[in-house]
């Protein structure tokens, strides 16, 4: 049986946002029109980014967990491009990652304690079936 540590992480996050779109997790109405940071200019291209980002969340508190909001908008930070002055980090926004924290609990795959957000056994068997499914198909 294989763990998320031996998959590729970009196949599992893209297995992982097309079930969690299945299972009917809701995405907010202002995820498209909104950036996801101050260091980003556009909004975010696809209509399927809240899906992703939860997948990615998940993915970060199977890692590092117990993790909080502020380690994964320091995570998801980037860089503002300045024309005159250095580039400086910029953390990513908050809401899209609380938001994403909520569906995920909503749906029993995470769970909150004093030292932040950690998975459960239902986060940790989906993500090791979705990882065990991408190593069967490479």
């Amino acid at each position: 049986m294989a763990n998320i540590f031996e998959a590729d992480s970009q196949k599992l996050i893209d297995m992982a946002a097309s079930r969690l779109k299945e299972s009917g997790i809701i995405r907010p109405d202002y995820v498209l029109y909104t950036k996801t940071g101050p260091g980003k200019e556009r909004v975010p291209s696809s209509e399927d980014f809240f899906y992703f980002r939860c997948a990615s969340v998940l993915r970060q508190v199977y890692l590092n967990g117990p993790i909080g909001i502020s380690k994964l908008r320091t995570k998801y930070g980037s860089k503002r491009q300045h024309w005159v002055r250095r580039h400086h980090h910029y953390r990513s926004g908050g809401s899209i990652i609380k938001d994403a924290f909520d569906a995920l609990e909503k749906k029993g795959f995470i769970t909150t304690t004093k030292k932040g957000r950690v998975i459960t056994s239902a986060g940790k068997s989906f993500l090791d079936k979705l990882s065990n499914e991408s190593l069967k198909g490479a």
